[in-house]
C-alpha cells in the first residue's frame, strides 16, 4: 500500500489500528480479483477505513460503497467513551462526520473509487441487489444496529468472497459483545469459515448458503 495513503490513514480520525488496517486493505485486494463483485463497508466515520478499502478498490479497478448516516454511532454520542466534541455541527448539535470523511477522500485522491451511502444501514440493505466480493462490518456496536449489519448484508457477500468484522473481542473485559456474537454466528450457519484473524479484526469466507 502507498506509504502516503499509510500515513494519512493513521492522521485520520478513527479506531483502527495501522496493523489492522493493512490486513483489511490486502483482504480488499483479494476479494476484488475474484471479480466477484464490488466492495462495502458499514460504518465510515471519518474516513480511515475507507483509506484502506479504497485504494484496494482502486487497484483493481473496481468500487468501495461505504454506508454511514454519519451521525455517530451510540458510543459516539455525548457523554460517551469515544465522544468527540470536534465532529458535533455547532448549527443542529448533532454529530456530522460527513464533511470530515469528503475531505479524507478528497485528500487520498481515492474520491472517483470510494461511493458514500448516506443513510440507515438497514434501509440500504433492504434495496440491495448487486453481490459483494467484500463486506466489512464496523457500524454500530450495539445489539441491534450490529445484528441489523450483519443480517442484512452478509447474505450479499458472493461465495467465494470475503466478511471482515471489526472489534471482535472473546474476552468481555476488552469490548462489547455483538461484535464477538456476529462472528461466533457467522461461523456456525456454516456459510462462512475463518481465514485470517488480525487484533481485533475477523476476516471469513463465504462458502456456502444461509447467514
Amino acid at each position: 500500500m502507498d506509504p502516503a495513503l499509510v500515513a494519512l490513514a493513521g492522521a485520520t480520525r478513527g479506531f483502527m489500528p495501522e496493523h489492522e488496517g493493512l490486513a483489511l486493505h490486502r483482504a480488499g485486494l483479494e476479494a476484488v480479483a475474484t471479480g466477484a463483485g464490488p466492495l462495502v463497508e458499514i460504518g465510515t466515520y471519518c474516513g480511515k477505513s475507507a483509506v484502506y478499502l479504497g485504494s484496494a478498490a482502486r487497484a483493481a479497478g473496481s468500487v468501495l460503497f461505504t454506508v454511514d448516516h454519519h451521525r455517530g454511532s451510540e458510543e459516539n454520542q455525548s457523554g460517551w467513551e469515544h465522544h468527540d466534541p470536534e465532529l458535533v455541527d455547532p448549527l443542529t448539535g448533532r454529530m456530522d462526520t460527513l464533511a470530515h470523511f469528503r475531505r479524507t477522500m478528497e485528500a487520498a485522491g481515492l474520491e472517483e473509487w470510494v461511493v458514500a451511502v448516506v443513510g440507515e444501514s438497514s434501509t440500504v440493505s433492504v434495496h440491495w441487489r448487486t453481490p459483494l466480493s467484500l463486506v466489512f462490518i464496523d457500524g454500530g456496536h450495539g445489539r441491534e444496529p450490529a445484528w441489523a449489519d450483519y443480517l442484512g448484508w452478509a447474505p450479499h457477500v458472493a461465495v467465494g468472497g470475503l466478511l471482515a468484522i471489526h472489534d471482535v473481542f472473546p474476552d468481555p473485559a476488552n469490548g462489547g459483545r455483538p461484535p464477538y456474537e456476529l462472528w461466533r454466528r457467522a461461523l456456525a450457519s456454516g456459510a462462512f469459515a475463518d481465514v485470517e484473524a488480525c487484533g481485533s479484526l475477523r476476516l471469513l469466507r463465504r462458502v456456502g448458503p444461509g447467514v
